[in-house]
């Protein structure tokens, strides 16, 4: 047996092929070609709608759902991704960074105030912006204690309140805002 997916002869000796449709894991059908630059995995690569093909991630600007989407679940995984075994206990990666001193806190907390800035690019007014901010800088302001912050983080957990902030917002806003 030949295999002729690597041949790019075999396609020449045995005439045109059609090739079946390529299916993302939304069923979705990804067209071949685009604006890319020839390659060896074909003519190129449409970067436009490459996301259904990555499942979901886009190049192109977001909507408010999936910025939403978005922050959301990396609020989740900085404060609830992780299960304390034997326990009901939830922890996320900023109670393990924050365990590096100084280095860790300063990490967690660039990436929380990220996040604050794209509530901010959904719209959320400053005093739900303020109030944000306050919960980020109380968790990083208290997780620069050594051990004592760590627990702190695991508990107050700073982005699942700014979120919950947010999405209380945003459920009052009208539908088309």
């Amino acid at each position: 047996m030949t295999d002729d997916i690597f041949d790019r002869t075999a396609s020449r000796r045995s005439g045109p092929r059609t090739r079946p449709p390529i299916i993302d894991q939304d069923g979705n059908e990804v067209h071949p070609g685009g604006s890319g630059a020839a390659g060896p995995f074909g003519p190129g690569v449409d970067f436009q709608n490459l996301g259904g093909a990555l499942g979901g991630i886009s190049f192109g600007p977001l909507t408010r759902e999936q910025r939403f989407a978005r922050i959301d679940a990396l609020s989740k995984l900085l404060d609830v991704a992780f299960v304390l075994p034997g326990t009901n206990i939830r922890y996320g990666i900023d109670g393990l960074i924050g365990l590096v001193p100084v280095v860790g806190d300063l990490l967690t907390t660039a990436i929380s105030l990220w996040i604050v800035r794209e509530a901010r690019a959904l719209g959320a007014p400053k005093h739900v912006v303020a109030r944000m901010l306050g919960n980020v800088a109380l968790d990083g302001v208290v997780g620069l204690v050594p051990f004592a912050g760590d627990a702190f983080d695991v508990m107050f957990r700073a982005n699942m309140r700014n979120m919950r902030i947010l999405k209380r917002w945003m459920d009052r806003q009208p539908r088309g805002a």
